[in-house]
């Protein structure tokens, strides 16, 4: 018999997260997260709880966690979506329809009560932090802050009446193999006469990552399913860069002195962690700190970028991303980075998949955000 419990104690909440290390155990594509680092994003101290709302549950069999899932509502998204949509997230179980069934009706019933008729997901806990359910690539580990899974999921999700909402794609790039065509490199050139790039300045750190933040918030408004981010998420985001980021993987593109775009490169630390298991103590800490500023790590990802939505259907808007990823492409080289991920893409965005896959980039991993209407 199945029995589906609500996590409230700090002890279930451990084991929620705990959890998926048993369910991935035999999967060598499997890396585990950092537990600490897990336990701070169900926490209050996740910036993102000042407007989202979460509850999680854990389905148990004689026992032993067979399943997860949360369920969430973002008062950001419904400024912007409407008032009766909610979320959900964090699904991992066994191959079991019942336990997908039960797990998916404590969620649902939970955001019926929250006033949810509109359902997306898989967030945790909203689009701007891990999204998708892995539809392709399970056979490669996930990079820093991206998602795993069976290939199962996606019909156990579907048997529960949620459809395809819109697909994500992660882009894979061997530096070496990174090109600019003729074509592109004339138009690169001709922009040089109009678009600076220039690193971020670490003096103003705090009024950097606003800045960055505002052009973020343009750049992806019109995008599927969007959420800004706030000043206070942008700030605790910017403490974590500098601890993981060189100043030389931040850049700005600019027009006449006017910030216009910007691109972050992150060191890829699943490659740093992958045999940590999760534990930062007692020795995990300094491993992981001489992988990152020692030894290095030879892949990378780019997790955010964007071009202000004013200049992304001009012509120019285009060259700005490429000469930010030209900029990217030296200051990788120079940390010995061999290739890196640039994700997540949103199926949609026919000009930047063009871009990428002109210079080199090839699409290795799929992930679904699904929707359902009570």
């Amino acid at each position: 018999m199945i029995h589906i419990e609500k996590v409230i104690t700090k002890r279930q909440l451990k084991s929620f997260i705990a959890f998926p290390n048993s369910l991935f155990q035999n999967d060598p594509a499997w890396i585990p997260p950092l537990h600490i680092e897990r336990l701070e994003h169900f926490s209050a101290k996740n910036p993102a709880a000042e407007h989202i709302e979460w509850q999680a549950w854990v389905a148990l069999r004689e026992g032993l966690i067979v399943g997860r899932i949360s369920a969430q509502t973002d008062t950001l998204h419904r400024e912007l979506h409407g008032d009766d949509t909610g979320h959900f997230g964090t699904i991992d179980a066994v191959d079991d329809p019942q336990v997908f069934s039960l797990l998916f009706s404590a969620a649902e019933n939970w955001l019926a009560s929250k006033g949810a008729r509109k359902i997306t997901g898989p967030f945790s806990l909203n689009i701007n932090q891990e999204s998708g359910l892995l539809i392709d690539g399970f056979d490669t580990p996930p990079s820093a802050m991206m998602t795993h899974g069976k290939p199962y999921y996606s019909a156990r999700v579907e048997q529960q009446g949620y459809t395809q909402g819109i697909d994500l794609l992660a882009y894979w790039m061997r530096l070496a193999e990174l090109h600019f065509p003729p074509g592109l490199a004339k138009l690169m050139a001709h922009a040089r006469q109009k678009v600076s790039i220039r690193c971020l300045n670490r003096k103003k750190f705090g009024e950097e990552m606003q800045l960055l933040r505002q052009i973020f918030n343009s750049a992806w408004q019109k995008n599927w399913g969007f959420v800004p981010f706030t000043e206070r998420e942008f700030a605790v985001m910017g403490n974590q860069l500098k601890f993981l980021v060189p100043d030389d993987m931040i850049f700005i593109a600019e027009m006449d002195s006017v910030p216009v775009a910007f691109i972050i490169g992150l060191p890829n630390i699943n490659e740093a962690t992958a045999d940590l298991n999760g534990r930062l103590f007692p020795t995990g800490w300094a491993k992981l700190l001489w992988r990152l500023k020692v030894s290095g790590v030879r892949t990378a990802r780019v997790p955010l970028m964007g071009v202000k939505l004013e200049h992304q259907f001009s012509r120019i808007g285009p060259v700005i991303a490429l000469l930010l990823i030209e900029a990217l492409h030296a200051a990788f080289g120079k940390w010995k980075i061999e290739a890196l991920e640039m994700s997540w893409i949103l199926e949609s965005n026919s000009g930047m998949r063009n871009i990428l896959e002109k210079i080199g980039a090839i699409p290795y991993k799929r992930y679904r955000l699904y929707e359902k209407e009570l």
